[in-house]
């Protein structure tokens, strides 16, 4: 019997901007109390698509666990908050999910400040929480002796690494950096002066972008002038827009190496014809041709979601992936726990041997020392081509 889609709406504040999605399987056999999962995403604004897709991969993903027969013999339903990206409304959203819905694991979105924000409530209540798309370094290596955060998704220092060795196959030789002014744009400026001074590379100079911004001539100019011949960037959608959009005004042909902020909503609609000049990281890309299991969570989206009917309607699928095959991880995590108490089910996520996902073949995944599961060989670089985030040749 095939899984039911049930939404259950909760009357709380407008604020709260509350969003409630309820998986559960229509079977006798799974007529126990239900696991609940929570989410905490951007699934309004500029950044909805983001939260779009890591509801997608959690959704199929569930799909398959339930028809399996759940975890532990019962069902896995679903709950969803709208963090709206205010880390204020991310951690209260957290908060309601740990203690009023007494979600057994909780997955994260799409922004570093509302990851960090998370963090030590999540270590407080000692309740798992998995990241599946923010890439702040800290936001695993946060220096709780008792860390209950795991993270299926980039990590920055690594990413920053990934870039600037992609820029330097580029040409690259004088880099100027352009970061959001928030602790993501940090944790990326410490991480590319560490690659950067390991590689004795000089750089032109660090200019800061907000999400308000609506030109940054200002700060292109003077990265310009100072003998930028590659931009490093690290902004989500709106800004990095803004920067493409300010980048044709100048006239200033410069190469765009990007983390994979863009790919979390309308870039390519909001940066106009030219957003395919911006090669962004990626975890993960559907293509024409895909893996054996590539192909099959394509057909179950496509079934789930029958607005799905390109490769460009699962734009970005790096958050489909990272939350399909974390959320297979927390299944087997909670299976070898034996039950949903939180740091029984911590520990189970050490306790996974083997997990053949997605995005690659897991081999212990997590460790007390590590608990972030993807690593430098698990990125690709693409761009934007007609809506569609494509990979760029090797």
């Amino acid at each position: 019997m095939r899984s039911l889609l049930s939404p259950l709406r909760r009357m709380l504040p407008r604020a709260a901007a509350v969003a409630t999605l309820s998986l559960t399987l229509g079977l006798p056999a799974l007529a126990e109390t239900p696991i609940k999962i929570g989410l905490v995403a951007a699934l309004s604004g500029q950044s909805a698509k983001s939260g779009e897709a890591l509801t997608r991969g959690l959704t199929v993903a569930i799909d398959e666990i339930n028809a399996g027969g759940g975890i532990l013999g019962r069902p896995v339903e679903l709950i969803r908050r709208d963090d709206e990206s205010n880390p204020a409304k991310g951690m209260l959203a957290a908060r309601e999910l740990i203690q009023r819905e007494q979600v057994t694991v909780l997955f994260g979105g799409l922004d570093t400040p509302v990851s960090l924000a998370i963090v030590p409530l999540a270590n407080q209540l000692k309740v798992p929480f998995m990241g599946i798309w923010a890439a702040g370094t800290k936001i695993t290596v946060n220096g709780a002796k008792d860390n209950y955060v795991f993270r299926v998704s980039a990590v920055d220092e690594l990413v920053d690494e990934a870039l600037v060795d992609y820029g330097i196959k580029q040409g690259m030789q004088k880099p100027g950096m352009i970061l959001i002014n928030n602790p993501w744009g940090e944790s990326n400026e410490i991480g590319f002066k560490a690659a950067l001074e390991k590689r004795g590379m000089p750089y032109a100079g660090i200019e800061r972008i907000e999400d308000s911004d609506l030109d940054v001539v200002p700060q292109l100019t003077r990265l310009k002038n100072a003998g930028t011949d590659t931009l490093l960037m690290v902004g989500n959608v709106g800004p990095s827009a803004q920067v493409v959009k300010s980048l044709d005004r100048m006239g200033w042909d410069v190469p765009v190496v990007s983390h994979w902020g863009p790919a979390g909503g309308r870039f390519s609609e909001l940066a106009g014809p030219n957003a395919s000049r911006v090669h962004f990281i990626q975890t993960y890309v559907f293509t024409e041709q895909n893996s054996a299991k590539g192909d099959a969570v394509l057909a179950a989206l496509k079934q789930r979601f029958p607005e799905i009917k390109s490769l460009a309607d699962v734009t970005p699928a790096v958050g489909i992936a990272n939350a399909y095959d974390a959320m297979h991880l927390a299944a087997a995590a909670i299976e070898k726990a034996g039950g949903t108490q939180g740091t029984q089910v911590r520990d189970g996520f050490y306790a996974i041997e083997r997990y053949e996902g997605l995005i690659k073949d897991y081999q212990q995944p997590f460790t007390p020392s590590k608990h972030d599961a993807l690593g430098p060989d698990d990125y690709v670089f693409t761009h934007f081509v007609d809506g569609r985030i494509v990979p760029l040749a090797p």
